[in-house]
């Protein structure tokens, strides 16, 4: 691995070069702290969130049967946070949240620049003169926005992949198994690596169909790195094969769309990509690989760009994939096969980035040399790939979360730690004594700040106490359906659903919005320990529903006016 970081003197200064942009790239973390905007969709609004209340629960190294008693009365089980075998975890439980949160991100970025490097330099675009090529498509690879939970979850496929070619090939140095032993720390296998390593199985049987043996070193690398994951992720597994009761996972249904909006979401993802794996290559890239697949026809060199040309139709074929995942043509199987609807297998998507980064690499490198076998135009085309790589590194740079956030609420005012005491000092009582909801706003903030919680963002918990908090929102589904299908057939949002409002869940201090007519059923609220409702809207027939107005707090480090209302119910 070390060896080849020794290389020319251009290509170690823009190694360096490219160091120096990425902490550039996650300097407002640091600089900024708490006033930083950040991600609010899977990530403030909960994966945040649960790191802290997994700290303070005390049960980072909980059994397996352990609760988290602060959200939806002690049903969310310990496994559901997590294992405490991750790098992220630990980030948390050690530091404050934004700087944990910054952390992570740097170590991410590194990390995924260096695996992007070493797997084109050895690989996929060899040579000195390709300098520009193997930096500044690993540094723009680095650049992506990524599901931040996730971690290496996708930018470490290609030090996973750079490990296990290295393995394939006959190399026997112990830093390729280090590399698989150690990634399983950064990553999720059920956000990225569960694709990653059956593709690589697949991979190997094929070598082995082709008559090029057994390669059981290859195969065990695979194997190992898997087991690796496994224990890693054992509450994960221990829930999947000893837990058996139904969860809200078990009414989760994807197959519902036609062929034609099938079809049509294949290009969609195909051009835009996916929000959890973002890879920016419509403007750019897109163009770029075409531009070489063009010129490899020009050459007829099919056989010669054979990764190339396998590269562009797997990236097709991950896009449908991903698009006929929801094709209704699956209820058939989805009825009799359960677990086709329980695990999310549309996600062989995540492989994209690695995919679409290398066919990049590969593209340039295509372009780079057909413009050296045309003499009089060499330098142009030498031009234009350094143009096109410092295009992607712009467009990429122009997707950095203080940029594409910066119009939401900064992680200071999403959180809202003083104004949340406020109310807390005002109730008086400890926060274990009484149970919240909340309107408007997502109810991660409520937990983050200490509250006991009857709603939650969590995908993965009994299906019975989905059942009884949907009491308490009834009338409200029965007004929507939309409203009503998304709580019914998935159910990861256990919110306070009402139809005035829909699915928005940040209505800051300065909106109109009120709600006029809401119809709660406070019985089954009231029964499960529910005494508040922290509402970002005023509920204008509050009284109907057996609510009382508490008390209006503001707050100028919050992005919320909040309603504090408590339940006038008696049995």
């Amino acid at each position: 691995m070390f060896h080849l970081l020794r290389t020319n003197s251009l290509e170690r200064k823009l190694f360096f070069l490219a160091i120096v942009v990425l902490f550039l790239f996650v300097s407002p973390y640091y600089i900024l702290g708490e006033d930083a905007h950040l991600r609010v969709h899977d990530n403030l609004d909960s994966n945040i969130a649960w790191y802290k209340v997994l700290k303070e629960s005390g049960e980072i190294f909980g059994p397996v049967n352990t609760v988290i008693p602060q959200i939806i009365n002690g049903n969310l089980s310990r496994n559901a946070f997590g294992t405490e075998y991750s790098v992220i975890v630990w980030l948390h439980a050690l530091f404050p949240s934004m700087l944990a949160y910054a952390l992570s991100q740097t170590i991410t970025r590194i990390l995924a620049f260096i695996g992007m490097y070493l797997l084109l330099k050895k690989h996929f675009v060899q040579g000195e003169r390709y300098s520009w090529i193997r930096i500044g498509v690993s540094l723009a690879f680095a650049l992506t926005p990524f599901w931040p939970s996730g971690m290496l979850s996708t930018l470490g496929m290609p030090l996973a992949l750079w490990a296990l070619l290295n393995i394939r090939n006959g190399e026997r140095a112990w830093t390729n198994w280090i590399v698989l032993a150690l990634l399983p720390l950064f990553s999720s296998i059920v956000l990225g690596f569960f694709f990653f390593l059956s593709a690589m199985g697949i991979f190997w049987l094929v070598d082995v169909l082709r008559g090029k043996g057994m390669n059981g070193r290859f195969l065990i690398a695979i194997i190992f790195m898997t087991l690796m994951f496994l224990l890693v992720e054992y509450r994960l597994v221990y829930s999947f094969i000893f837990d058996h009761e139904p969860n809200s996972r078990d009414e989760y249904f994807h197959a519902r769309l036609t062929f034609i909006h099938s079809l049509k979401l294949t290009f969609k993802n195909y051009v835009l990509g996916h929000t959890h794996v973002m890879t920016v290559h419509g403007l750019v890239i897109l163009p770029v690989t075409i531009l070489a697949l063009y010129a490899v026809i020009l050459q007829k060199a099919w056989r010669r760009e054979k990764v190339f040309v396998f590269l562009h139709v797997l990236n097709l074929s991950l896009s449908a994939w991903y698009a006929f995942w929801f094709y209704k043509g699956w209820l058939p199987l989805t009825e009799r096969f359960h677990f086709l609807d329980t695990f999310n297998f549309a996600r062989y998507h995540f492989l994209r980035p690695l995919v679409i980064y290398t066919l990049f690499a590969i593209s340039l490198k295509i372009l780079w040399d057909y413009g050296s076998r045309l003499n009089s135009r060499r330098n142009w085309w030498i031009h234009a790939c350094i143009f096109f790589i410092v295009s992607q590194v712009l467009v990429l740079t122009a997707f950095n979360e203080e940029i594409v956030h910066r119009k939401k609420p900064s992680f200071k005012e999403f959180y809202a730690e003083k104004q949340f005491e406020e109310i807390k000092t005002y109730i008086g009582m400890p926060p274990e004594d009484y149970r919240v909801v909340s309107i408007g706003i997502h109810p991660a903030i409520a937990q983050y700040n200490g509250f006991y919680t009857l709603d939650t963002y969590n995908n993965f918990y009994p299906l019975t106490y989905k059942y009884q908090f949907r009491q308490i929102i009834e009338n409200e589904l029965e007004k929507d359906k939309k409203l009503k299908q998304y709580f019914d057939e998935w159910g990861g949002r256990c919110y306070i659903f009402i139809d005035e409002v829909g699915k928005h869940y940040m209505f800051k201090k300065k909106t109109k919005k009120e709600i006029t007519k809401m119809e709660l059923n406070l019985k089954p609220f009231y029964e499960m320990g529910g005494s508040y409702v922290l509402s970002a809207i005023p509920i204008n027939n509050a009284a109907e529903n057996g609510l009382i107005l508490e008390k209006v707090f503001e707050s100028n480090e919050s992005a919320w006016k909040i309603h504090l209302y408590s339940t006038s119910y008696a049995p």
